[in-house]
């Protein structure tokens, strides 16, 4: 038979059967996209940059591109809350795929002002000596080169900058953006991974102690991989379970509300053994990302040894995206299983708070030290998570919004305090700070009674709105558990601050540099948003109250 003859046999057979001839090309909201689409773009002119601009104008255009990109990107977020897409137009946009409502635009633009935040100390060049008449910053001269082979002495020399950094925060970020709009299981996991990958790489690129710092990343990478491997399994057994992907239909499903229920969907349906597990393997997913007890073990090794703007940035960051991917799947996939999984969330909030708190105690590397701060903090949010009322949302946003600025600020002043190999991050080291730089030391110590959850300072609202839900919500032993891991916490914080105004200062000791005004800018806006969201926090915790209703 001709070619012709089969090709012919073949259109008739297309367009006798319906539906192969006709493909419904998708609806794309791009409007409503815009956030993302715009970060996307600026990554990928960020890799067209690292092609063809010569390597000495490099930083300054990636630096351009980032910082025009978040600025655009944040102004579309804030035209689409203007525009009513946070409350009354709130609904689902890229054929099912990604929820434009309230909480994902408040977590959108949070994320983005961080990473604005973030990408001025991944900028600095001010801080460590020039080396070869050339300023450097955090990362490695060139990230492929064997830590101390002669290649990498020759990059040094030669002025070389991993500038790739840029394109790799924006990549994070699109990543970061999509996960708690997420509206499929897909679509969670492509988020996932998207913002995931940019940060193992982030985490192997510190100039110095470079091998430390790809140790970090190896462990991140490892353990990520595991995590990452937990959500797959478990949206594959949700699927089997519903038939399908998407949040509203898994919830409908689960509530028994489901229209046309065909016999094979009834089949699954009986089996709860499938939702019960492929929702644990989703939400163990979930609570690593947010590093919580148990699933915790990578966050003081990789904190401590990634380039630190980068760990201010992924402590930041990547926590508003997961607790608001986490809040979803909660409120909107599984509000039918709440007293399968609230007792639960409880044993890990409780866990997660107190081994934060006491084993933070130990801890003699600030770093470290700031870890497992963030861990007791991941229990502190998650009080809030289980309220499972609209106050327990909205404290949670309000809680993310305020302890993102207060981690990335304290992880620029860390930036500060440098000895002859880089960062001077051993406690003993900031002995005496207070009276060699009172300023940086004062600083430091307003972001320390922030995360102590002292009065009019931010960490105090954002503690006292998610106790105040949690309570409401019926959860007031977690609160008791809760106010004890406090008044833990703040022991080491306030230690700190003793270390630093009431000890000798040694003569050896570290020399705090003077940053350029990226990381003074950095620094100063951590400042504002602690005292502000402190002193008048209502403003903030009533825009977090109006964007805390989730769209079905």
């Amino acid at each position: 038979m001709s070619a012709t003859a089969v090709h012919s046999l073949w259109t008739t057979a297309a367009t006798a059967a319906d539906p192969i001839a006709k493909i419904d090309a998708p609806k794309i909201e791009y409007g409503q996209l815009s956030p993302v689409l715009i970060v996307l773009g600026a990554a990928i002119i960020g890799i067209l940059v690292e092609a063809f601009v010569p390597r000495r104008s490099r930083y300054y255009v990636q630096m351009f591109v980032s910082v025009v990109a978040l600025v655009a990107a944040f102004a579309a977020v804030v035209a689409l809350a203007a525009d009513g897409y946070g409350t009354t137009k709130a609904g689902i946009a890229a054929m099912g795929a990604v929820a434009v409502d309230g909480p994902a635009l408040f977590l959108q633009g949070t994320i983005l002002l961080t990473s604005l935040v973030g990408l001025f100390t991944f900028a600095e060049r001010r801080l460590d000596p020039e080396a070869h008449g050339n300023r450097v910053d955090s990362f490695a001269a060139q990230a492929a080169a064997v830590p101390g082979s002669e290649s990498e002495q020759k990059a040094v020399k030669a002025g070389f900058t991993t500038t790739e950094v840029f394109p790799l925060l924006l990549f994070a970020v699109v990543g970061m953006l999509v996960f708690p709009a997420a509206n499929d299981l897909l679509t969670l996991f492509v988020a996932l991974e998207v913002f995931s990958l940019p940060l193992y790489l982030l985490c192997a690129l510190a100039r110095r102690k470079r091998l430390m710092s790809q140790e970090a990343a190896v462990k991140y990478f490892l353990l990520g991989a595991f995590a990452s491997a937990f959500t797959l399994f478990g949206i594959a057994l949700l699927y089997g379970y519903a038939g399908s992907m998407s949040y509203g239909t898994i919830a409908q499903v689960v509530d028994g509300t489901v229209q046309n229920v065909t016999p094979a969907l009834a089949e699954t349906m009986g089996n709860d053994a499938l939702l019960l597990v492929g929702s644990a393997l989703i939400v163990m997913g979930l609570l690593f990302k947010v590093g919580a007890v148990p699933f915790h073990m990578w966050t003081p090794d990789v904190y401590q040894g990634a380039p630190t703007p980068v760990t201010g940035f992924m402590a930041a960051a990547t926590k508003v995206a997961a607790f608001g991917a986490l809040l979803r799947i909660l409120y909107v996939v599984l509000p039918g299983l709440r007293w399968d999984w609230r007792p639960v969330m409880w044993a890990v909030a409780i866990v997660t708070m107190l081994a934060g708190a006491i084993v933070a105690i130990t801890q003699t590397d600030i770093k470290r030290l700031l870890a497992y701060s963030s861990i007791a903090h991941a229990g502190f949010i998650l009080a809030g998570v289980i309220a499972t009322t609209p106050e327990g949302i909205s404290s949670v946003l309000f809680y993310l919004a305020a302890y993102s600025f207060v981690t990335i600020g304290a992880f620029a002043v860390v930036t500060l305090v440098r000895d002859a190999g880089g960062e001077a991050t051993h406690l003993s080291k900031w002995a005496g700070l207070g009276r060699r730089s009172p300023l940086v030391a004062a600083v430091f110590a307003i972001f320390l009674l922030a995360f102590a959850g002292i009065p009019l300072t931010s960490g105090f609202s954002g503690k006292f709105a998610v106790f105040k839900a949690a309570a409401e919500g019926g959860a007031a032993p977690l609160v008791v558990i809760g106010v004890i891991s406090s008044a833990i916490a703040a022991f080491f914080y306030i230690r700190v601050i003793v270390l630093m105004f009431f000890s000798e200062p040694r003569p050896e000791g570290p020399t705090v540099a003077v940053p350029s005004p990226l990381t003074m800018t950095a620094i100063g806006v951590g400042v504002a948003v602690t005292v502000v969201l402190g002193v008048a926090p209502q403003y903030f915790l009533d825009l977090a109250g109006q964007a805390g209703v989730f769209v079905r």
